[in-house]
């Protein structure tokens, strides 16, 4: 039987379904081969040279395939139709290799979607592994390890703290420290609108919006201030207002185009609230179900039978008038055709989301989503009537607006419409039956002011959006960005929103200032588009590779001198009017606010953040984090005492705290705790400061086993603990309140942690002839045999219910001979003369061994 290999184990199994006994299906379980995590692992003075080797956890699915092709050697490869599906493929048949029989044929097969006529019509259309997508994966692989291993040491030694940097993964990072400090600059600037409340002549009331004032259009800024606002409200009610024009006209609103890669990781962001990394994951188990198309794509094309299915699926559920004259077609954006795949659709149009066999929340949500755009992208267009209606004042003065939306036919618009990440100003109002010259009678007016918005913080939707726009990534590569400058600590998210972290902003500042050209949008975009032209077969890869090493190295060398001085203060200068912007009072804003005598540099601290710190230190301790430049200022402000002892609210570089006591020789660290975020300083007295200094609070015994129960502040934040159990609290506040029902609720609700119980195993065979148990247990990878440290797999053919215990030391002896292991014999029992005359009998005296001090201390004594 032909031996078939796919990435996993779903994947192989929904495949095996379509092929039958004629094939052996089996899983790669992802790649098989990687560079391994050291210096020399991509060698440029050996033209790039790759030292690859097989991962541990790789090498029993390798041993599998091999052992399967022991039976039959012809090999087919049906990894992911893409780059990186190409890499896998070529990575098992390097490995696979010295495995392989003479004259065995080995094929490769793609489909785009796990069908049984996708996979069967790729079976019968077999090719050869397109070296030039390899190429592609090559490149992209080594500049990502020659940028890491010789990058990140950099940071690490020049900014203590940072962990790592990455060609893409920086790009990204830069990008959300651009918009933060975008947010920072902002000045919000004040405007006003003013709105009336008008009515017919036959009573209905509609709004209307200011659109002239004093002859003259209004723009944004032209009411300015509450005053101007006042002047204009006097004008509308001080003048009767008539219909001056009447305007109905005809829209149409045309469906969005299926999904492709960056598309769905936006809206399942927007409408699902999953992130990049979740969605795909959910994607992922869709399309090794056989439910939607391949995932990672950048093509927006559908196939024309996919097309036919989904006019046929419009017409039944929603009926002809649904349905367009022609077929809409989308044109793909793919600049490498190579690699250009059909748009993310369902493989069945006529499997509803409410028929889906799947249990999964996400899976399911996100089958609802892309069903529906599929669905809406080849439906009928929206229509509908927008009409707009100017009142004016006899002496044209005064002029508002009225806007309202009819909608006529709601087309694709009953089934989908796309989420948006800021509203716009689309003004879908319902309008009265306004006829042109009629009288406009005045119920109210009203000015409403407004402020200028700084832009938003991005989400991993609009991250993701922007990559696209700027050519940075491609759809396999989106997500493990976003994830990667997350698990690094640069970037934390809240509320949805991305917000750099400060040993984010340092990295970025410490690129852009040192190694600008590799954290430039253009650069690596036009990098991106290189490895495009590689994976077309236009560009040799080892090209691109020796250009980039050339310049890179010499960016390098250009830091090899710098001292950490140096950097910071070059980060504080590029960072200064962020981090000192003017006051108010027209002071030197570097001057410190607390002593008035040092004045404000940046600082880091040893966990890789940073602050702004006094140069008075150790006199003044005045601190701020470096993205609060308004930060109240704190000094030592003693709130009381309490068993003689002073208790004091303090700043530190991590922000504010409660101490008790004072550093003293003999108690060097007094009590401490910090302030939890978004407490007000100023409420900080006595009694919350002693409430802070008293945890953990210990809420009593817990009622199953007696073992207290605590609640306190951690490092994940406020949490209630039982044993090693730990379960977060919601709110700070709850910490000094939490009863004991509540605390237990709280535990029940949270998964133990830590070593599962042993499992029971499935048989017990008896005892090994030089002693201990011989058991049967269930593993992770199948059933095995027990004894002591030895474990042993059953043979495929061998049933746990089929093992003698003949055949289980048969097992165990091989296993034991093969690894070296061994229990170690337990000592026969000595009889009581052979006892006696053994405590008798003295020891044997054995050479004193040197110990190691006494053996460098000779060492050393002989160096003088």
């Amino acid at each position: 039987m032909p031996v078939v290999v796919v990435e996993s184990p779903a994947k192989a199994k929904t495949i095996n379904k379509y092929l039958g006994d004629d094939y052996t299906v089996l899983a790669s379980f992802g790649h098989v081969r990687d560079l391994p995590p050291k210096d020399g692992s991509v060698d440029p003075d050996a033209d790039f040279a790759m030292k690859w080797e097989v991962a541990a956890d790789s090498r029993k699915h390798v041993k599998a395939i091999k052992d399967a092709l022991a039976s039959d050697p012809n090999l087919i490869l049906a990894t992911d139709p893409d780059r990186e599906g190409e890499a896998i493929s070529w990575h098992l048949l390097e490995t696979l290799a010295p495995a392989l029989k003479k004259g065995a044929e080995v094929s490769r097969v793609t489909f785009n979607a796990i069908t049984k006529n996708a996979v069967t019509e790729a079976m019968a259309n077999p090719r050869q592994i397109d070296q030039p997508l390899v190429d592609a994966y090559l490149a992209r692989r080594a500049l990502d390890y020659l940028v890491g291993f010789n990058l990140s040491p950099v940071l690490w030694r020049k900014l203590p703290g940072a962990k790592s940097a990455g060609r893409v993964q920086s790009v990204a990072l830069r990008i959300i420290v651009d918009r933060e400090m975008e947010i920072e600059a902002f000045k919000a600037r004040e405007y006003w609108s003013v709105h009336a409340r008008l009515a017919t002549p036959r009573g209905d009331e509609y709004d209307a919006t200011m659109t002239v004032f004093g002859g003259k259009k209004l723009e944004r800024f032209d009411i300015a201030d509450e005053e101007a606002a006042k002047l204009a409200v006097a004008a509308i009610t001080s003048r009767d207002l008539s219909v001056s024009s009447v305007s109905a006209k005809p829209a149409s609103r045309n469906p969005w185009p299926p999904f492709m890669t960056s598309t769905l990781q936006q809206e399942a962001s927007r409408k699902l609230g999953l992130g990049a990394r979740a969605c795909m994951s959910a994607a992922q188990r869709l399309y090794e179900a056989g439910h939607i198309t391949y995932m990672r794509t950048d093509g927006i094309d559908m196939a024309p039978e996919a097309v036919m299915a989904a006019r046929d699926a419009i017409k039944k559920r929603f009926g002809a008038e649904y349905l367009p004259k022609s077929p809409r077609m989308y044109k793909n954006k793919a600049k490498n055709a190579q690699e250009a795949h059909e748009c993310i659709r369902p493989t069945d149009m006529m499997l509803s989301p409410d028929k889906l066999p799947v249990a999964d929340k996400d899976q399911k949500a996100l089958y609802d989503l892309i069903w529906k755009r599929t669905i809406a992208s080849q439906m009928e267009s929206a229509r509908m009537e927008r009409t707009t209606v100017e009142i004016a004042s006899a002496d044209g003065q005064v002029g508002l607006r009225a806007n309202g939306q009819v909608m006529l036919f709601d087309g694709f618009l009953k089934v989908y419409d796309q989420g948006r990440d800021d509203e716009d100003d689309e003004d879908g109002r319902r309008l009265p039956l306004i006829h042109e010259g009629e009288a406009a009678d005045k119920r109210s007016v009203t000015p409403e002011q407004h402020f200028t918005q700084a832009p938003p913080r991005y989400t991993e939707a609009t991250l993701v959006k922007r990559m696209e726009e700027l050519g940075i990534g491609r759809p396999s590569t989106y997500a493990s960005i976003v994830t990667t400058i997350q698990d690094r600590d640069y970037v934390r998210k809240e509320q949805n929103r991305l917000i750099p972290e400060d040993k984010g902003r340092l990295v970025t500042i410490f690129l852009l200032k040192y190694f600008p050209r590799y954290v430039s949008y253009d650069f690596t975009a036009h990098l991106e588009g290189e490895l495009d032209d590689i994976s077309a077969g236009d560009l040799a890869y080892r090209e691109v590779l020796r250009r980039f090493w050339r310049d890179f190295t010499a960016a390098l060398d250009g830091t090899s001198e710098l001292r950490i001085t140096e950097v910071l203060e070059a980060i504080d200068d590029a960072l200064a009017p962020a981090l000192y912007p003017p006051r108010a009072d027209g002071s030197d804003p570097r001057e410190c606010p607390l002593c008035h005598k040092g004045r404000l540099h940046l600082k880091t601290a040893r966990s890789g953040g940073a602050f702004i710190g006094c140069t008075n230190y150790p006199e003044c301790r005045f601190t701020r984090p470096i993205s609060s430049p308004d930060a109240e200022v704190v000094g030592d402000t003693v709130l009381g005492s309490d068993n003689g002892d002073e208790i004091s609210l303090k700043n530190g570089r991590f922000g504010p705290y409660v101490q008790r006591g004072d550093v003293t020789a003999e108690q060097p660290k007094p009590p401490r705790a910090s302030i939890p975020k978004g407490w007000d300083l100023a409420a900080v007295d006595l009694e919350k400061a002693l409430a802070l200094l008293a945890l953990p609070r210990e809420i009593g015994p817990h009622p199953e086993d007696g073992v207290p129960v605590e609640a306190g502040i951690g490092r994940y934040g406020p949490y209630v603990k039982h044993g090693a159990k730990y379960a977060n609290l919601p709110d700070v506040d709850e910490v000094f309140t939490i009863g004991m029902n509540r605390a237990v609720e709280v535990l029940a609700s949270k998964p133990t942690r830590g070593r599962a119980a042993a499992a029971a195993p499935l048989a017990e065979l008896g005892e090994h002839p030089e002693g201990g148990p011989v058991q049967v247990m269930a593993g992770r990878y199948g059933p095995y045999v027990k004894w002591g440290k030895v474990n042993a797999t059953l043979p495929r053919d061998l049933e746990p219910g089929a093992v003698t215990l003949e055949r289980a030391l048969e097992l165990i002896a091989e296993k034991a001979t093969k690894s070296g292991k061994k229990p170690a014999k337990k000592a026969a029992a000595k009889k009581p003369a052979e006892a006696k005359a053994a405590e008798k009998k003295p020891a044997a005296k054995k050479p004193a061994a040197k110990k190691p001090a006494a053996k460098a201390k000779a060492k050393a004594k002989k160096a003088e």
